[in-house]
């Protein structure tokens, strides 16, 4: 039943198809990036309490939504080596680990400068901010341990472990404006009923949304084909792939 997958298994074919959908997922994140947050910063009208500052969001939210949905795929990765022994899932979730790390610490640098005029100080103890805090720690630990060890084998699966631990802290984030009194605001577009934010701010922001996820996708199939070149670098066929350059 799975045959049809077995040739997709090879790094060289993996390497071939992340450098054929790279150029696609470059052209499509600039488009929605560049739509997006022009249209937002430029042309989204004013907050009618908060004035130009929520205009920040349109990167504060997306780089926050996806510090998780980065670590949450790394996860998927760090579950799949340990349980079927699959080298190129600890590829995959090395590769990740940096992307998802610059975006939790967009999300936090943001979100100081957006907290600043709201709240009156770049940071507070608050349980969103804090535990988006760990999440970034996480990501620090994962790199740290996979690099740790000399045998790296040995370290990918130690960094395997500690992101597979760090998944609780992820509901922890998501639900943690419900569960205490914070600070923090609560979901604006991810309720069942219809979207707290007015329609002409939420069109570019879904589309920041989205661009996100194309731009940490891109990176990461950069990343990783840099991860299997690396892993298999002699191999014949990166031998002859260097012998083309």
């Amino acid at each position: 039943m799975w045959k049809w997958l077995h040739p997709y298994a090879k790094s060289e074919t993996q390497y071939q198809l992340c450098g054929k959908f790279s150029p696609y997922l470059a052209i499509l994140t600039a488009l929605l990036l560049s739509v997006g947050i022009v249209w937002g910063i430029a042309f989204a009208p004013a907050d009618y309490q908060q004035g130009n500052s929520f205009r920040i969001m349109y990167v504060h939210v997306p780089t926050a939504i996806w510090s998780m949905g980065v670590y949450g795929s790394m996860a998927v990765a760090a579950l799949v080596a340990l349980v079927w022994q699959i080298k190129q899932a600890q590829l995959a979730m090395i590769a990740m680990a940096p992307i998802g790390a610059l975006f939790t610490f967009l999300a936090l640098v943001t979100g100081a400068i957006w907290g600043k005029p709201m709240w009156g100080a770049w940071w507070v103890w608050d349980a969103r901010l804090t535990a988006e805090l760990i999440l970034f720690f996480l990501y620090l630990g994962v790199l740290a341990l996979y690099s740790a060890f000399q045998d790296r084998n040995v370290g990918a699966k130690a960094a395997s472990v500690l992101c597979l631990v760090g998944v609780v802290n992820l509901p922890i984030i998501h639900f943690s404006v419900e569960w205490w009194n914070t600070l923090h605001q609560g979901a604006s577009i991810t309720k069942l009923e219809r979207p707290s934010i007015a329609t002409p701010m939420l069109l570019p922001l879904i589309l920041c949304i989205f661009g996100f996820m194309t731009l940490s996708i891109w990176l990461t199939l950069v990343r990783y084909r840099n991860e299997l070149l690396k892993e298999d670098a002699k191999r014949p066929w990166v031998k002859a792939l260097a012998e083309k350059f």
